[in-house]
């Protein structure tokens, strides 16, 4: 007798119609302009697909939301103490051009609406890579996004200063227009609800840091992960879209550090999109993103125009 592979499998599988079901008639609070205010500049995300995919994962992470409220009030009565807030930290990963931003987001709006916690945050991880300076001491600048690239331990603090209900947590702020850093500015945190954090090395554990060994990682502090999956083929190919479209908007301002590509031709800048998914994006895929897929909670694989087929829940 064959075991069913479902019956092994740590996660229970959803196709997009049984996952859209779970939705509960929940009411859609987002418009189509919120949307387009939303979504990422290669995403076509429609309403569709947060009614099907998006409304019933805010119905989930609200019941966990209200579970650990419950669970930390009978803590307090148990010990006969009043604690600090601690906010609910949910983790999105996923490879470079999968739209890990775009789901950020958008879950954030929709956490918003819910009355149980209405101050929900996002940051990402790009914030604790170390400054370009850094990164060209080091020799790292082809290497941004790689474990070796982020001050982890920097990372690790801002989160466990979050989870012990600090009233006032600082997070460095990354420019993706000047590719580094922003001198002298921060994100000020102030007890959220919810925390979500986005970045290619949220669901990382010490096996992925072998140069900087230390004991406590992000994951550790994280309430509920994400990672959002797709096709290397079909990541491949958005992330030359994305860039071909960078190349058009943001590239052409002569500030930005991208500017130079902006003078290429299409089958040009084609290219060069390629060569660095083939150098850079796709190894770092392969060797420090893609392993750390079957930790997380929650698994949303994409299909052709970025649409969600398949939810996984680990069980």
């Amino acid at each position: 007798m064959t075991a069913d592979p479902q019956h092994l499998s740590p996660y229970l599988h959803f196709h997009r119609e049984q996952w859209a079901h779970l939705r509960d008639s929940v009411p859609l609070s987002l418009t189509e302009q919120d949307l387009i205010d939303l979504r990422g500049i290669h995403d076509e995300l429609s309403l569709d697909e947060v009614r099907d995919i998006y409304l019933p994962l805010s119905r989930l992470l609200n019941l966990y939301v209200k579970a650990r409220q419950h669970r930390s009030k009978v803590i307090e009565q148990f010990l006969g103490t009043r604690s600090e807030r601690v906010p609910y930290v949910i983790s999105i990963a996923g490879s470079v051009a999968v739209g890990k931003s775009t789901t950020a987001r958008i879950l954030q709006a929709l956490l918003e609406h819910w009355p149980e916690h209405p101050k929900v945050e996002l940051i990402t991880t790009d914030g604790f890579l170390y400054p370009n300076r850094v990164l060209e001491e080091r020799g790292l600048m082809k290497k941004k996004g790689f474990p070796q690239s982020y001050d982890m331990r920097r990372l690790v603090n801002f989160v466990a200063d979050i989870k012990a209900g600090k009233q006032r947590v600082e997070a460095p702020i990354y420019s993706h227009h000047i590719y580094d850093i922003i001198p002298d500015q921060v994100k000020v945190l102030e007890q959220p609800d919810i925390l979500i954090i986005e970045g290619l090395n949220v669901l990382q554990s010490g096996m992925d840091y072998p140069h900087d060994p230390h004991r406590v990682f992000v994951s550790d502090f994280v309430d509920f992960s994400i990672y959002v999956d797709a096709d290397k083929n079909l990541l491949k190919e958005w992330y030359i879209q994305r860039f071909l479209r960078f190349r058009k908007s943001a590239f052409s301002d002569p500030s930005s550090y991208f500017h130079h590509y902006s003078h290429f031709d299409e089958d040009d800048a084609a290219a060069t999109a390629s060569r660095i998914w083939d150098e850079i994006n796709y190894p770092n895929l392969i060797a420090n993103i893609l392993p750390t897929r079957e930790r997380a909670n929650l698994i949303l694989t994409k299909g052709g125009q970025h649409a969600i087929e398949q939810v996984r829940l680990r069980k």
